[in-house]
């Protein structure tokens, strides 16, 4: 099943509700307005396989200069 954004409603919530200017809200991810809006999706955990996935897709690299 295919979920869609009411992004009528996540604009209103977020230009009118929390008072963010244009360009912070559209440089949010779902995830964070979410959590700015008080959903913080705790109902869903981080499992094994998605934490597996995150780390692949983001590798923890050393920085020249650093350790």
């Amino acid at each position: 099943m295919r979920q869609t954004m009411d992004w009528q409603a996540l604009m209103r919530a977020g230009l009118h509700g929390l008072g963010l200017a244009p360009d912070v809200f559209w440089s949010l991810t779902p995830a964070e307005l979410r959590m700015m809006l008080g959903d913080a999706g705790a109902g869903a955990p981080l499992l094994t396989d998605g934490l597996a996935a995150l780390m692949a897709a983001y590798p923890d690299t050393a920085r020249e200069g650093m350790r």
